[in-house]
């Protein structure tokens, strides 16, 4: 008989190791999801105890009380407090910051009166250390009743012991249903009649959550909720009254604990070193300029690291596709293969280098703590533009995925500023950009060096950046004119201490997100990209068949031009192609704008996902070459394109058109459905996706007619 899984659940306040203790215990064994009902990141994995034991782990949002105000914070409450998920907890993993115990204590204290098994990780003991904290583990242990195991998950110390006191809890099956109550409820609620609640528990905390939260918990039946509205008032229980009663307890009892647990030694006239670098970081004139520098440092590393790899790939799926193409038949199924499938093939893979070096880059950004100095820094200015602190956040976000930053925004308590956030997120330019801008900015901007290390090409991308962010800014100035919503809003935020990045997890977020990339973006870019071999391949019949009849007539003529009529043949054929004939249909639409038929494809297709518009590029480009071509590299094809009176497609002002229009236009369909979805607005989501589409027609035109 097969034994029953046990679940264990990772918990803390935020930014104390959560995320970093998770990746120890799990490595390489997790996945990312959503939460029932909601777009809240779910991690969820499987670590293996000494025992040989294979337990279910699940990192919950961080969280301060269970008193939630957020939608992360409600995500956690309802996988602790919710009958069918209390029911399943084995076991509950509380991380506490050492060198802030006060106000770690409080949610832990709360977590122990819901009378399950707990085992306490004390982390950041170093910066305790470094404030000159002293913390008797033992001492610790026994005023909580529980196992203190001091951890550093960051290098990997104390994760052996404590997963033998998750194998130990496991085991023994510890009741901690009878046990004392951290605070007496008795004195708070002395005459409370508890048994004529209409759900029955063993922990009289978890009674209190749901006689507090039962309008809002979806768990309880009406009828439920009725009868606990009838207790509160046949009790007469104030809710604020013992709120307030309950958190004066803790904290005092959490001050005894510290008084016996911990001993301070004095620091005289020394200053922390994150306190030392926030004068400099935080500064109030020259910490923009560190900012900025930050910022431009990191968009030039991508353009530089990347290159080496990117190279790499792009020849050796050339060297691969002709070395297929000189194997194989020549008939359609073969093209089918190496114009088709490798072609996608390539467009997804040749641009995870900068995928990866991307958000390896931003990881060490937060891991260091420099992240959150980002938030404090911008706060000033975004309040004048209808935002916050909080905004940068999700906006920062945006940089690597619109998709995480649009979910990140329920962070925001003001509704305003929340929906300001949600509607100029897809404006700050993210990863699936970064592929166009790439082949872009190669084709029309030279491949110059200043002072032997900054590209120009880097200049270019960052301004593309720039850009985004630039535009994003006065949308949400102007729709902050006209979002008649009045909420106030206070910005809070805790500075973490700067530490070295930890280069495993950062590793790991790399190869997290490239695999990501690969399976989610990669399925649709392989997708079309068939698909548009077929339509790009095939043509009505009697069309096709003329063609082929003109070329052989033409050939069949003495001295013949083979080479001249195989590319022109090539041309024909994909002109009429049905690919083709739709192109033209809207070309008289784009051409304004600088745009070929190819490239109102390529517009089309985007709008699954915008990275689609280099593996439709190499589809379009491959499709029916001749052998000639067939040696060429995606962008000197496209740097040889030509439209029909012989001019070249992509000069600079078409390049700047077509990043112009890249930056604006919505074109994704996951940002609009998680709009949609986050907004609960289909009226908002469709206005955002029509609105960034024209105003990115608008200014692509006025580019392209201003540099033609």
């Amino acid at each position: 008989m097969q034994k029953a899984v046990k679940n264990i659940i990772v918990t803390g306040n935020p930014n104390i190791g959560k995320s970093s203790l998770f990746n120890c215990l799990t490595g390489m064994r997790q996945k990312v999801g959503n939460f029932a009902g909601v777009t809240v990141e779910k991690k969820t994995g499987l670590t293996t105890l000494g025992n040989g034991v294979t337990v279910n782990v699940l990192d919950l949002p961080g969280t301060y009380s269970l008193y939630p105000r957020q939608a992360d914070e409600w995500v956690s409450f309802n996988e602790l407090i919710a009958p069918e998920n209390y029911n399943s907890i084995n076991a509950i993993i509380v991380l506490i910051d050492a060198s802030n115990l006060k106000r770690n204590l409080l949610y832990c204290s709360q977590i122990l009166d819901l009378k399950l098994p707990v085992i306490v990780a004390l982390t950041m003991l170093d910066i305790a250390k470094q404030k000159g904290i002293r913390i008797n583990i033992g001492e610790l242990q026994r005023e909580l009743g529980v196992p203190v195991i001091p951890i550093n998950p960051r290098k990997n110390k104390g994760i052996t012991e404590l997963k033998k006191a998750i194998e130990q809890t496991l085991q023994l099956q510890i009741n901690v249903k009878g046990t004392p109550s951290f605070i007496p409820f008795n004195t708070i609620l002395p005459n409370f009649n508890f048994s004529n609640l209409p759900i029955q528990t063993n922990s009289t905390y978890l009674d209190i959550q749901y006689i507090i939260h039962h309008h809002d918990l979806a768990f309880f039946t009406p009828q439920q909720k009725t009868d606990f509205e009838e207790i509160i008032t046949k009790n007469n229980f104030n809710i604020t009254r013992f709120q307030a009663q309950e958190i004066l307890l803790r904290y005092q009892r959490i001050s005894s604990i510290i008084k016996n647990c911990t001993t301070q030694i004095t620091l005289q006239q020394k200053k922390q070193f994150s306190q030392r670098l926030d004068n400099v970081l935080l500064h109030r004139h020259y910490g923009y300029i560190i900012l900025f520098s930050v910022l431009f440092l990191l968009f030039q590393s991508i353009f530089w690291l990347a290159k080496y790899p990117m190279d790499f790939l792009d020849h050796s799926f050339l060297i691969l596709k002709n070395n297929l193409a000189a194997i194989l038949p020549n008939t359609w199924y073969s093209s089918l293969i190496t114009d088709g499938l490798l072609a996608g093939i390539s467009g997804i893979v040749v641009f995870i280098p900068q995928i990866m070096i991307l958000f390896g880059l931003l990881t060490i950004l937060e891991d260091t703590g420099y992240m959150s100095r980002m938030s404090f820094l911008s706060d000033r200015f975004m309040r004048r533009i209808g935002l916050n602190g909080k905004s940068i956040m999700p906006l920062v976000g945006g940089f690597a995925c619109a998709v995480p930053s649009i979910m990140a925004a329920r962070s925001i308590d003001n509704k305003k500023e929340r929906l300001l956030t949600i509607l100029v997120a897809p404006l700050i330019s993210c990863s699936a950009r970064l592929p166009v801008y790439t082949v872009l900015i190669g084709l029309v901007i030279p491949n110059t060096y200043y002072l032997g290390f900054i590209s120009l090409q880097g200049l270019v991308i960052t301004a593309m950046y720039v850009f985004g962010v630039v535009i994003a800014f006065l949308m949400a100035l102007l729709l902050k004119i006209f979002i008649k919503i009045k909420d106030k809003s206070i910005f809070l935020l805790e500075l973490p201490v700067y530490r070295a990045p930890n280069w495993k997890n950062v590793w790991h977020t790399m190869w997290q997100r490239g695999s990501i990339f690969i399976k989610d973006a990669g399925k649709v870019i392989l997708v079309i990209s068939l698909i548009l071999f077929v339509l790009s391949y095939f043509g009505p019949p009697h069309v096709m068949q003329n063609n082929q009849a003109q070329f052989n007539n033409k050939l069949s003529l003495p001295n013949a031009d083979t080479a001249n009529l195989q590319k022109e043949f090539a041309q024909a054929k994909l002109s009429n192609s049905y690919a083709g004939i739709l192109g033209k249909i809207i070309e008289p639409a784009i051409r304004p704008l600088g745009y070929d038929w190819k490239i109102g494809i390529s517009l089309i297709s985007s709008f699954a996902a915008r990275e689609v518009f280099v593996g439709t590029m190499a589809t379009l480009y491959s499709v029916n070459d001749d052998e000639q071509n067939n040696q060429k590299l995606l962008k000197q094809k496209m740097a040889e394109a030509t439209f029909a009176d012989g001019s070249k497609v992509y000069t600079l002002a078409t390049g700047v058109s077509l990043l112009i229009f890249y930056a604006i236009a919505l074109q994704c369909m996951s940002t609009f459905a998680v709009v949609k979805r986050e907004l609960k607005s289909l009226k908002w989501a469709l206005g955002q996706l029509i609105g960034f589409t024209i105003l990115a027609y608008a200014l692509s035109f006025i580019a392209y007619q201003i540099l033609k």
